[in-house]
């Protein structure tokens, strides 16, 4: 007997997404997260990649209409995206403290139950559920689901209790400090430095004795980050300004003033992080217990990338989730998790590794500097590096005849209905499987499936194919016929009838 059918252990936005798309799968999800209430503590300043296309289909973007940014930044050098045509790089710059409170909003307008100040002690699971010893407010309580997935973080509980191994790699020769500060900065945002010029906003300025960054995510609200390679410091030692600027003068041989934010609505950003850490579950699934974000894959934050993997992850196994608790889900569905995640994980280690490596210290690496600066000229390497960090390579496997879209995220299509013009998109807010079908017939044969899957009559401009679309947003089927589009649905979606 089961208490409930899903438990998710962690309430960032990672939990919180995933309990968003279990619930507009139908499921009711208990999400348990140790803290009493939302963390107040800076950390991301913005997402980046295809999650921001993802946050579009469930109309999370808020007043902002989603578009690539013409620049950015690979290891610290320059990234023109300006002549890349589609250009995959979007960038939505939101706290990860409001990007919460927004999920934690829609979650709860969908009815999650949110228990906060609950952390899981003990996890076992047997072939029938998983039983989870939970401590809360109110003393010691065991909890059992027919699933459990660990949103925990790196250090996660639930993956050390289901015995899933987490190799990589771990180093302490490097020291990053960020901290919130007023800069007397330059009516163009930049910061003059003696000796050093004008130093540029939002760039990696990397220099013999360490890397320098200064951003203004606010008008009133400077941030400052250095990176220093050496001895470890005492991490036990809170963070102070005054270290920070100690660090600074060390990276930069000059004084820079820096003082206090006052009236800050939140603390104010003084971190210390210590040394990388990259590592990998060995399985994003052991039984009933399933993994997804940092519980999965920890790597280095250079370049953004880790709510991009993180939120694929959890809307990519909530439908699938929801489908094998539903009833309808066709044999191994709920596999394809880990087959499809697991490498995009591998190769967000390895960019954030070389990443990594571009910013140290050395000739040998200012000469690897130089050669990639050279490389990063050319449109094609721009165009593969663009593909890498956003996630815009991703090509899953879905059987079926070869098509140009097949595995690949779903365009914004603009489509024209009898009900008016409307985008792709904004079809996707449900976290239903979508057909467009655009020659007229095809919705007939997808009606056995109607409890489960969307259909919409459309024409598109230069678009010939109807398209099937997963609840993830990646296109699962293309094409004219008949025939193929059952196949697509009986792979994906299960047999026909009421579940």
């Amino acid at each position: 007997m089961t208490d409930v059918d899903v438990v998710i252990v962690g309430g960032g936005p990672n939990g919180l997404m995933l309990a968003c798309e279990l619930l507009l799968a139908g499921l009711d999800p208990v999400l348990l997260e140790r803290l009493p209430e939302r963390s107040r503590e800076p950390k991301a300043n913005g997402l980046v990649g295809q999650v921001v296309q993802l946050l579009d289909h469930r109309d999370l973007c808020g007043a902002t209409d989603p578009r690539p940014v013409p620049f950015y930044m690979f290891g610290g050098l320059p990234l023109d995206l300006r002549e890349l045509d589609p250009n995959p790089l979007y960038v939505l710059p939101v706290p990860q403290r409001e990007l919460e409170a927004a999920l934690e909003e829609r979650a709860l307008s969908l009815g999650a139950r949110i228990r906060r100040g609950h952390s899981v002690r003990e996890l076992t699971q047997d072939a029938d559920g998983v039983s989870l010893q939970v401590s809360g407010p109110d003393g010691e309580y065991e909890l059992r689901a027919r699933y459990a997935v660990g949103c925990d973080g790196g250090r996660s509980t639930v993956r050390k209790a289901a015995g899933i191994g987490f190799p990589g790699v771990s180093g302490a020769e490097s020291t990053s400090r960020s901290a919130n500060v007023l800069l007397p900065l330059e009516p163009d945002g930049s910061l003059e430095v003696p000796g050093h010029g004008r130093l540029a906003p939002f760039t990696f300025h990397r220099l013999d004795n360490g890397v320098f960054i200064h951003a203004a995510f606010r008008p009133d609200v400077h941030l400052v980050t250095t990176i220093e390679w050496g001895p470890e410091p005492e991490d036990e030692v809170p963070m102070t300004l005054a270290e920070m600027g100690e660090s600074v003068r060390r990276v930069l041989g000059a004084h820079v003033p820096m003082n206090p934010v006052p009236d800050m609505d939140t603390p104010p950003l003084l971190r210390r992080l210590t040394g990388h850490n990259t590592r990998q579950a060995d399985r994003y699934r052991e039984g009933r217990v399933l993994l997804a974000g940092d519980a999965a894959h920890v790597h280095a934050g250079v370049g953004g990338p880790g709510l991009n993997l993180g939120m694929q992850d959890v809307v990519n196994l909530g439908w699938k989730l929801a489908a094998t608790v539903r009833g309808w889900a066709p044999e191994g569905l709920l596999d394809t998790y880990h087959r499809e995640r697991y490498p995009l994980g591998e190769r967000v280690m390895m960019h954030s590794q070389v990443q990594g490596l571009l910013l140290s210290p050395g000739s040998e690496v200012t000469a690897l500097r130089t050669l990639f600066g050279e490389l990063l000229g050319k449109h094609s390497t721009v165009r593969h590096v663009a593909d890498l960090m956003s996630g815009a390579e991703i090509r899953y496997e879905m059987g079926g005849p070869a098509h140009e879209l097949l595995g690949r995220w779903a365009p914004a299509l603009k489509l024209d209905t009898d009900r008016g013009s409307v985008r792709l998109p904004e079809l996707m807010r449900g976290a239903r499987p979508l057909l467009v079908d655009l020659n007229g017939s095809l919705g007939e044969i997808a009606a056995p499936w109607r409890d489960r899957v969307d259909v919409v009559g459309a024409r598109c401009a230069g678009q010939d194919a109807s398209v099937l679309v997963r609840p993830d947003g990646y296109v699962c089927w293309a094409g004219t016929t008949e025939e193929g589009l059952r196949e697509a649905l009986t792979r994906w979606f299960g047999q026909p009838g009421g579940c």
